[in-house]
């Protein structure tokens, strides 16, 4: 269980450290905002910038969705096997 959690932390680290660089160059109008990081982005000047705005939004559901699943899906489905293999065998 340990190598799951910290699979499910390694993910949520590295794509929330990725997800606020790209939230703070596309998603930041201005310091003095009280919406940073979550303003809306700004029409893609050129094929960088959509990949850039692109890439901030699968970051972002990468950090939600990724350690979901190493801490609730896989040893749900685990927990799930056990059972089903421990029925079958009585």
């Amino acid at each position: 269980m340990a190598d799951e959690f910290m699979k499910g932390l390694g993910i949520f680290t590295g794509a929330s450290l990725a997800w606020m660089v790209f939230a703070s160059w596309y998603r930041t109008p201005s310091f003095e905002s009280s919406r940073q990081l979550i303003a809306a982005p700004p029409e893609p000047a050129n094929v960088f910038d959509a990949v850039g705005i692109f890439l901030g939004d699968v970051l972002f559901w990468m950090a939600i969705i990724g350690p979901l699943t190493f801490w609730v899906l896989v040893p749900a489905l685990r927990r799930a096997q056990e059972s089903i293999v421990d029925g079958a065998g009585s």
